[in-house]
């Protein structure tokens, strides 16, 4: 299996939206999207999946170490070796990458936070710097293309956080900031016990809220020269923002279930957002 192999199996696996947003990109183009989502993969799983917070820590030192091979020409992993031509013809920092490692770094350090401000350096860390990132992949000609690029990365974070309250509060870990469930008369023991009460339905409007606001805020960064270069984003937002209204449309029982589209919907949605963007 080469280390492009690699990486197209591990963003076909995931079922992930960010792997129907990139379907219809140019071959260098999509090589280097999918190795970068690749990479970030690799690092989520660090957290997600290493049980001993130790041992995740030695795997996350390990990634950036391989980081700077990956500008060194000389990666060992095969999503290492996936990146380094594309890192190189598309102009992407090493700082970034390591940026999204100190933000999955957060994982281990915090399992609560205490207001918005502080979660959205986490959601910057770990999806506005992916949309830096994949704005340079996409291309863009207007340097206000990388803010659109940032508020959307953080909008896709902040409806991971939505969709996975329920998922994330059994890993012990509780994204809503705790100032806002108190303002909703709840606690993180009410997350636990999956009180999916009118409390919690007035919590989720304001999370979904914001999200929605997030996203409307992107689009209006989006300048008209780039925005067919990036189409990937706004397919991405086209299915993600389908996610948020099935989520309120359910009245948002995400803490007893994983609310999803289907492959065929996700597949619909991406193909009808990029021919009319």
């Amino acid at each position: 299996m080469t280390p492009d192999e690699y990486c197209q199996q591990r963003a076909a696996a995931s079922g992930s939206s960010f792997y129907y947003s990139f379907l219809f990109l140019p071959p260098p183009r999509r090589r280097a999207i999918t190795a970068l989502y690749a990479f970030c993969r690799e690092v989520d799983d660090v957290v997600d999946e290493v049980s001993d917070p130790g041992v995740a820590r030695s795997k996350l030192s390990w990634w950036t170490e391989e980081t700077a091979r990956i500008f060194r020409g000389t990666p060992q992993h095969p999503v290492g070796q996936a990146l380094a031509a594309p890192a190189r013809e598309f102009g992407l920092q090493e700082e970034l990458l390591l940026e999204i490692i100190a933000g999955m770094r957060m994982d281990l350090e915090y399992n609560r936070y205490p207001d918005y401000a502080t979660l959205e350096v986490y959601c910057h860390r770990v999806a506005g710097v992916v949309g830096l990132l994949s704005a340079h992949v996409f291309g863009f000609t207007d340097a206000r293309t990388l803010d659109y690029a940032r508020t959307l990365g953080i909008a896709f974070q902040l409806t991971n956080i939505i969709r996975d309250v329920g998922e994330d509060v059994r890993r012990n870990r509780v994204y809503i900031p705790l100032d806002e469930l108190a303002r909703c008369g709840m606690s993180v023991d009410d997350l636990v016990l999956l009180r999916e009460d009118a409390r919690f339905e007035k919590l989720m409007r304001v999370q979904i809220a914001r999200a929605q606001a997030t996203y409307d805020r992107a689009f209006a960064l989006l300048p008209d020269v780039d925005r067919k270069a990036q189409r990937p984003g706004l397919v991405m937002a086209a299915i993600y923002r389908a996610l948020l209204a099935e989520i309120e449309r359910s009245r948002a029982p995400v803490l007893t279930q994983r609310i999803s589209l289907t492959p065929l919907r996700k597949l619909w949605l991406a193909w009808k957002t990029w021919v009319r963007a």
